[in-house]
């Protein structure tokens, strides 16, 4: 089992492929650990160094206390450091895109294109946060189900998958404090200004019924980054990855391609 040391704390990753793919880094959303990934890799190209980890309190990842975007962040240089991976693609879901884009302000040479994935430069406010705490403080993981799940996903999917079940349990299985932990971090989040500074080669995903971050918002995103590239998912929320995957893999693959990385 792959741990990253960090401090006292381990960061559990997984590195498949071939040595001398290319590399792709996921950070994936909140509440989920990187089995998230799963339903998309196999539409992905052929002989890509896949790298997933569990960001902190999350999977198999430990806890490691309060903590800021810019901090999850430094995780995501300190594992690329550790593959001794010098450039990656970047692909970040939700607060993954928001780690995205910390990790590609703080280290734009080592970013060789990057997709941000149902996920905004701010991301809510405390008004809609801070009641999501409190409804965990008082009743776990379970209180915040069911409007996480109507965010996540489509109704169709929701009353037609019988994958719907596990996701459910993905949720309600994270550590609560590792969960709020990350949820201040993006509540206290705004990246409008470096996200400008952005010259990677970009696509912003956005599943056409996303509840979490809309399209409006991921629209908006790709309007700060210059040649940034925006594309919806139809029949889809939150989660592309799990929903879409061909769908979005198909976006990835033309933003490789047109790049000339495959």
């Amino acid at each position: 089992m792959p741990i990253l040391m960090r401090g006292d704390n381990g960061l559990h990753y997984s590195d498949e492929g071939p040595r001398d793919g290319l590399p792709v880094l996921f950070s994936n959303s909140l509440g989920t650990d990187f089995r998230a990934w799963n339903p998309l890799l196999p539409h992905l190209p052929d002989g890509l160094r896949i790298i997933r980890y569990d960001k902190a309190g999350h999977g198999l990842s430990d806890f490691a206390g309060e903590r800021s975007i810019e901090t999850h962040a430094e995780d995501v240089s300190a594992l690329l450091d550790h593959l001794k991976i010098e450039k990656a693609v970047i692909i970040g879901l939700s607060v993954g895109g928001l780690i995205a884009q910390a990790f590609a302000s703080a280290n734009p040479e080592k970013v060789l294109a990057l997709v941000l994935c149902d996920t905004g430069h701010k991301i809510g406010t405390p008004e809609i946060w801070n009641p999501r705490f409190a409804a965990i403080e008082n009743g776990g993981m379970d209180a915040v189900l069911e409007p996480t799940m109507e965010r996540w996903f489509t109704a169709a999917y929701r009353e037609n998958n019988p994958d719907f079940a596990m996701w459910c349990n993905m949720l309600t299985r994270t550590l609560a404090e590792g969960y709020c932990s990350v949820g201040r971090a993006i509540r206290d989040a705004d990246f409008t200004d470096r996200t400008r500074a952005i010259k990677s080669p970009t696509l912003c995903v956005v599943g056409a019924q996303d509840g979490a971050t809309p399209p409006a918002l991921v629209r908006e995103l790709a309007g700060l980054i210059e040649g940034a590239t925006f594309m919806e998912i139809e029949q889809c929320g939150h989660l592309p990855c799990i929903e879409q995957p061909e769908a979005l893999a198909k976006g990835i693959t033309n933003l490789l391609k047109d790049n000339e990385l495959v």
